[in-house]
């Protein structure tokens, strides 16, 4: 138990990818799981997480592949372009859908080349800081420098069009200030960037954050939940602070290219409903930084099609340029 838990954080993408060819050659009836991002994201930490217990139902070895850049575009097209016999399946964050509305050209079609299977845990966003190396300590001296200094601060992403840089972009409109956006191919490559001081701020999911919250390595200044978070007392809400229209979390979903058949998507579903309905497994969840969703096949898909559309009109009105 205790190995696939602590497997959910420390695994490496330099690991994943050469034991993954390993066993790929050794042996032809595995499941890969495509992440769209750098390892240490809550896209890979819940993949990891759900990859023992995956194991255990499917009784196939379950292999975690991060193929990251370009706001996920990469490794969700690597996804779509697999053959879809059941070997090959995507756990992506809200940039699947986001990205429609936010770049101009997306390299994937979110309704023909995927079959939905079931919407996963939502990670809420945190805004958090490294007080140690930039002084700044809540998020009103964020709104404070920023004012003062309207090109000074900078804040690290998971990459664009995820919805942490979404949330700071939304903050910034509202507000009125600027922070330069730092996009990285994932949570754990921007978490890295503040606790090494190179940039002022952080906006993230938290399940990649919350261990450095709580072992003081970094500060947590605001989180998108309506309450605080049980394992981070200290952390505000926007919604106390006085901003209760930032409430966009990281949304997650599993997704088989298209083609694949209806009995391989059932069997998956059905093992990820189990999964996820294991006691231990919620509690982890928990400690790790996700909200407990389960669903089907035909939630993901209504899911997708009304979060596409939100995001869509989200860009357009709050004027955010689209990536070319």
């Amino acid at each position: 138990m205790k190995r696939w838990l602590n497997a959910a954080v420390a695994a490496t993408a330099v690991a994943c990818l050469t034991l993954g060819a390993t066993a790929a050659s050794a042996q032809g009836n595995n499941v890969r799981i495509i992440v769209p991002f750098a390892p240490a994201g809550s896209s890979d930490v819940l993949a990891r997480l759900l990859q023992g217990p995956l194991q255990q139902e499917l009784k196939q070895t379950v292999i975690i592949e991060n193929h990251a850049g370009a706001g996920s575009n990469i490794g969700t097209v690597d996804a779509a372009r697999a053959k879809p016999d059941g070997s090959t399946f995507l756990i992506s964050s809200s940039a699947f859908v986001v990205n429609p509305g936010l770049y101009k050209n997306v390299p994937y079609k979110y309704d023909t080349d995927f079959e939905p299977i079931a919407l996963l845990p939502v990670a809420p966003n945190v805004f958090a800081v490294n007080s140690a190396k930039s002084g700044i300590k809540s998020l009103a001296d964020v709104i404070k420098t920023a004012k003062a200094n309207p090109q000074k601060l900078n804040y690290s992403s998971p990459g664009n069009g995820t919805t942490p840089q979404l949330t700071m972009e939304l903050f910034k409109l509202k507000l009125g200030i600027n922070l330069t956006n730092i996009p990285y191919n994932g949570g754990g490559p921007a978490t890295q960037a503040l606790i090494g001081g190179n940039v002022d701020v952080l906006s993230t999911a938290l399940p990649g954050a919350q261990s450095h919250i709580k072992g003081g390595t970094m500060q947590g200044i605001a989180l998108t939940t309506e309450q605080r978070w049980p394992t981070l007392p200290n952390v505000p809400t926007f919604k106390e602070l006085g901003y209760p229209e930032m409430s966009l979390n990281t949304e997650h979903f599993m997704l088989a290219p298209h083609g694949t058949s209806q009995a391989v998507i059932d069997k998956m579903a059905k093992a990820l409903a189990a999964v996820l309905a294991r006691e231990d497994v919620k509690k982890r969840l928990v400690e790790l930084g996700y909200l407990h969703v389960i669903s089907g096949p035909a939630e993901a898909k209504a899911r997708i099609a009304k979060d596409v559309a939100f995001y869509k009109d989200l860009i357009k009105n709050a004027k955010i340029p689209q990536v070319q």
